[in-house]
């Protein structure tokens, strides 16, 4: 059967509700990939153990499971990556993670790229590409005295808090750079984490004002494959960044969905 439209998965967040676990994802991430990619989203669940769930381990190959998608979708998170996936502490008091879900997308951004599955990933997204070719993450970079505050202001109002907030300058040559057509853009600027070290056979392309690396990508993947610390999904017709980003994927995703017809 041919399908009608592309079709891009996005893994899902567990959290608890009244003790219950559950898999869940914004409604921002979805909304972007329905109407800024103009592609089908499909929800994957966490696959690693949990609360009430067994692990799909030898159950289902990632690779199969990849094979019929046509782009992949990191999304954002409250929560964040295991200090231990990256070889720091666990900090006290612990912060929010998601141990699933980092089983789950190490796992899956590697087979992304050897089978040629574009992939766009964002925020927590952006920092799992980081770290699933071996780099850190500062955990708390307000703290460190070298960086600006790159938090929310939470007494602002949500649309208020995705405003943007600060620039960022592109690598000269870089993707990012060609796609836009200039060299600075404004971004939005809602995390506490950011990039430490960053990952083998990653590059930069771009940072923020106070050296802060807020996006990258993967210098020899044989097909799209872009991790942005800010938020594209937010209002993306506003912002012509956000709309260029997600049409460079849109393409790339077309490229594999007419390629699997």
């Amino acid at each position: 059967m041919i399908a009608a439209y592309p079709v891009i998965g996005i893994p899902v967040d567990v959290k608890f509700y009244e003790d219950a676990p559950y898999h869940i994802v914004g409604e921002k991430y979805i909304n972007a990939i329905a109407h800024g990619v103009e592609s089908y989203p499909l929800i994957i669940p966490a696959m690693g153990d949990g609360h009430d769930l067994k692990a799909f381990d030898g159950k289902f190959s990632w690779a199969d499971i990849v094979s019929s998608l046509d782009g992949i979708f990191l999304p954002g998170s409250h929560s964040n990556i295991h200090p231990r996936r990256y070889g720091k502490p666990e900090r006290q008091p612990v912060l929010p993670i998601d141990e699933q879900r980092d089983e789950m997308t190490l796992n899956l951004i590697h087979v992304c790229i050897e089978n040629r599955v574009p992939l766009l990933a964002v925020c927590r997204g952006y920092q799992e590409l980081n770290v699933a070719f071996g780099g850190s993450i500062h955990v708390e970079i307000h703290e460190m005295g070298t960086f600006s505050d790159h938090r929310e202001n939470y007494e602002l109002q949500r649309d208020q808090q995705y405003q943007p907030a600060h620039p960022v300058e592109f690598t000269p040559g870089g993707l990012l750079h060609s796609i836009y057509g200039d060299t600075v853009a404004m971004v939005n600027s809602l995390h506490g984490q950011g990039i430490d070290c960053l990952g083998d056979g990653l590059q930069v392309e771009a940072v923020a004002p106070d050296g802060l690396i807020e996006a990258i990508r993967v210098t020899d993947s044989p097909g799209f494959t872009l991790g942005v610390q800010w938020h594209p999904e937010w209002r993306f017709w506003e912002d012509t960044l956000s709309q260029k980003i997600f049409h460079t994927f849109r393409d790339a995703v077309l490229e594999r969905f007419k390629a699997r017809q």
